[in-house]
Parts: structure tokens; C-alpha cells; sequence
């Protein structure tokens, strides 16, 4: 019996650790697994604030997939079109031509992509904080704005240099948020004495009348508390209206200008399923079933597999009809290792079985020492909390590697300081280089002759 062939798309938090079990529990004769994503790694996105605020190398965030997935065929590429009806998916490599690969199993875990809004300016002058490359980008243009702001004699400079505007009131902006103004506030403390302290303006807003969803109100508002606490500048229930050349206007009517501006409000699924033959919700999400499989109402379409969050997984263990698992990495990584499980049943014989996990709870950093946490009902917040978060999010990143390089950063950061530079080239390497090199005009180009100047071209004449 030839082996099947499965096609991961994607290589998050579904797609890696989906095709890590694989690997594992399925023998090497029963299956050949493909993984095809853009990136030669996988994102730990819980670590992406603390990798940008310096706590940890932001290598140390990423999981290389050729490492990892030793037994697994990574193609570094972008699928392009999925043709379920013939079960072939085209991909476009990183260079060269697009490739067509067939499968029998096809799981389709792209994830998301930040859900922006039609705001005037945001493209031009906004930022996510859903990649290692916008977490390090964000690390150094904060440093850069502190520099700016030391050496300009400009008032206005210094104050727009000096305003940080996070939209978004979630874990990952709320966590970002934290992350970067306690890093901030140290350089600054330690580093630049022409900043004087509570100059900076740190400004969160939402539209909502809270932040931190996930768990219950009072710990939201307790994270209000601590963040005003820190003098930062919380907005709820306000909306970003505009924020043309910088200047950034709310629905409340206030007005300044701000050279950082940090959108994370929200997540959508990727826009790569709009490519897909596949049966979608009303939000772009792939409809499945609790087993994993993706349906087309009540039909289960054969050989096609989804999970996290681009999928519409119906939540077994809510009480709200219709209710689906929400997209967080938690669920992710356990409907991770029960898709790779169901594949290998249905390609053994046997039924797939069907997910089913009630949500423990949520753990969030808001900077060194500082923390909330919601788990099985136990409501923790402080140092205690801070030190829940950092355990389970290192039992979680995957690989002992991996494991191992967090924590050592942890350890080193306890006893030295924290670095407080930006690489800020790295973002434009090229630039010096060019600028001292002799730009050489090309050579004024001789005009031919009238053409009954010119001597006839006889045959055979060289």
C-alpha cells in the first residue's frame, strides 16, 4: 500500500505541532507528510511581547520547522490554489516557477491575519503585532524615539516622538502595551536623564467598555487599575477615527500626534482561503465539524482538515448554542494533536473522535513582575501570576531547545540588565552602503548616422 500523502498548509501553531505528531505516530510507510509555509518557522506569538520588550532573544521565540520536523518535507512557499474536487493544491515557492502537489489528507491551518479597518492613514502609518518581524521593529523604533527625543531641541518633536498609541485592548495589545512601557521607563530611567520622568504618554484605546475579554470583568478592571497606576493614559469605549501624517484622531474628540502607532484589534482568518474550494462561515472561516473535519453543512468532506483560527470548531463544552472555540493558542494546539490523531484513525479504519476541551483559563504579563491570571476559577494577580504565565507558556513553546535558550534568557536577565539598544539598521542594512558608493552615469549613447551616411551592409561582410 502506497503511503498517503499529507499536505499541511501552514505552519503555526496547528501546522507545527499537527505535523510534529505525525511524525511521531505515524510510521513512514502509512504516510508522507508535506508542510508548505512562507516562513522557516514557527512563531510562538505568547512570546512575541517579551521578545520585543528584551526579556528574550527573539530567536528564541521562533521554532525553526527543518529542525524540528526532521522527518516531514518543508517547502518554503505560499499556497496559491486548492483544488479539493482533485485533491491537488498549487504552491508558489519563495523563487521559481509555482509546483503542483497532490494529496490524500489535506489540513488547512493558514491561521489569521490582523483584522484592520478603513482608517485614514492606519496603512501608512500603523503597525501589527503578529510577527517576530513587527515585535523587533517595535523594539527598536521605541528605542529610536527615546534617542530622538534626547537630542532634539524641538518641543514638538520630542512630544511626538515621545506618544505611544496601542489600539487595541485584547491580550496581545494590553501585553504589548505593558511589555513596552515598562522597557521604556527603564531605558529611560537608567540611560536618558533629558527624559524626565512621566514624559512619555502611553495611551491604550478601545472600543469597548473593557479590556481582557477572556476572563471575568473584575480582572479587567484590575488591569485598568494597575495601568493607570503606571500613569498610562487608558481610553475605553473610544474608537480611532484617523490617523493621517501622524496626527491621531479619536472618537472622543481628542487630537495629538504620535509616531508610533500599534494596531492590535483583533485577528481575521487569512485571506488565503479565499483560494480554497472549501464551504466557509459568514466571518471567512472554514466550517468544520467537532471531529476537525470541514463540512459542507451537514457533509463531511472527504480528506479535508482544519483547526485554529481559520476554522469554525464547535465548542462541545458550551452552553450557547451554536458557540465555537475561540481562537486562541490554547485550543489550538490541542485540536493540533487531536487532527494529526483523527487523521491517523481514518487512515488506520478507524472513526475520528471528536474535540472537546473546556477552556482553563488565561495567564497575561504586564511587564517584569507584574501579571494577571484566571485558571480553573483561581484568580491570581502580581508577581505570582507573572511567574504563572512564564511557566506555562515554557511548558508550552515547543522543542527542548527551545525550552532550554527562554529560560536561560530569563536566568541572565535576573541577575544583569536588561539591553536597552536599538538595531534600528537592520531595517534599512542597505542604506550605507549605498550612500557611499559613486553613483556612475551610464554613458551618453552615440547617435547613428543619417541613414544615408551609412555604408550598405553587403552579405557576407563582418
Amino acid at each position: 500500500m502506497r503511503p498517503q500523502r499529507i499536505l499541511v498548509v501552514g505552519a503555526g501553531h496547528v501546522g507545527l505541532y499537527a505535523a510534529l505528531r505525525m511524525q511521531k505516530k505515524l510510521r513512514s510507510r502509512e504516510a508522507e507528510v508535506i508542510v508548505v509555509d512562507p516562513q522557516p518557522h514557527m512563531t510562538y506569538q505568547p512570546f512575541l511581547p517579551e521578545a520585543s520588550a528584551g526579556n528574550i532573544s527573539p530567536r528564541h521565540s521562533v521554532v525553526p520547522l527543518r529542525r524540528e520536523l526532521k522527518h516531514c518535507t518543508i517547502v518554503a512557499g505560499t499556497v496559491t490554489d486548492v483544488s479539493h474536487a482533485r485533491k491537488v493544491a498549487t504552491v508558489q515557492p519563495i523563487v521559481g516557477p509555482p509546483r503542483e502537489i497532490e494529496y490524500d489528507h489535506i489540513v488547512l491551518a493558514p491561521g489569521s491575519v490582523s483584522r484592520t479597518l478603513p482608517i485614514p492613514g492606519l496603512r501608512e502609518h500603523g503597525i501589527g503585532f503578529k510577527t517576530i518581524g513587527e515585535a523587533t521593529f517595535l523594539r527598536n523604533h521605541v528605542l529610536d524615539q527615546l534617542d530622538v527625543a534626547a537630542a532634539t531641541t524641538d518641543p514638538e518633536v520630542r512630544k511626538r516622538a515621545l506618544t505611544f498609541v496601542f489600539v487595541g485592548g485584547g491580550y496581545a495589545g494590553i501585553e504589548a502595551l505593558a511589555e513596552m512601557e515598562d522597557m521604556a521607563r527603564d531605558a529611560a530611567k537608567r540611560y536618558y536623564p533629558e527624559i524626565a520622568k512621566g514624559e512619555m504618554h502611553w495611551v491604550l484605546v478601545e472600543a469597548t467598555n473593557r479590556v481582557l475579554p477572556e476572563v471575568d470583568r473584575d480582572m479587567g478592571a484590575y488591569t485598568v487599575q494597575q495601568l493607570l497606576k503606571r500613569k498610562l493614559d487608558i481610553r475605553l469605549g473610544t474608537r480611532l477615527e484617523s490617523c493621517v501624517d501622524g496626527v491621531v484622531k479619536l472618537s472622543d474628540g481628542d487630537s495629538f500626534p504620535a509616531d508610533t502607532i500599534v494596531w492590535t484589534a483583533g485577528v481575521k482568518p487569512s485571506p488565503m482561503l479565499d483560494f480554497v474550494d472549501l464551504p466557509r462561515d459568514q466571518r471567512g472561516r472554514l466550517t468544520a465539524n467537532a471531529a476537525l473535519q470541514i463540512v459542507d453543512g451537514d457533509e463531511v468532506v472527504e480528506g479535508a482538515w482544519t483547526a485554529g483560527d481559520c476554522a469554525a470548531v464547535p465548542d462541545l463544552t458550551s452552553t450557547v448554542p451554536g458557540a465555537t472555540c475561540s481562537p486562541s493558542a490554547q485550543h489550538a494546539v490541542r485540536q493540533a494533536n487531536r487532527l494529526a490523531d483523527n487523521i491517523r484513525a481514518v487512515i488506520r479504519g478507524r472513526k475520528p473522535v471528536d474535540y472537546r476541551h473546556k477552556h482553563v483559563g488565561s495567564v497575561a504579563s504586564l511587564g517584569l513582575h507584574k501579571g494577571v491570571a484566571q485558571v480553573y476559577g483561581i484568580k491570581l494577580t502580581g508577581p505570582l501570576a507573572w511567574l504563572m504565565h512564564r511557566a506555562y507558556h515554557l511548558s508550552r513553546i515547543p522543542s527542548f531547545d527551545r525550552k532550554v535558550r527562554v529560560l536561560f534568557d530569563w536566568v541572565l536577565a535576573f541577575f544583569l540588565r536588561r539591553e536597552a539598544v536599538s538595531l534600528g539598521q537592520l531595517h534599512a542594512p542597505k542604506d550605507e552602503f549605498f550612500d557611499v558608493t559613486p553613483h556612475i552615469d551610464p554613458p551618453p549613447s552615440v547617435p547613428l548616422p543619417p541613414k544615408h551616411d551609412r555604408e550598405p551592409v553587403t552579405a557576407g561582410r563582418r
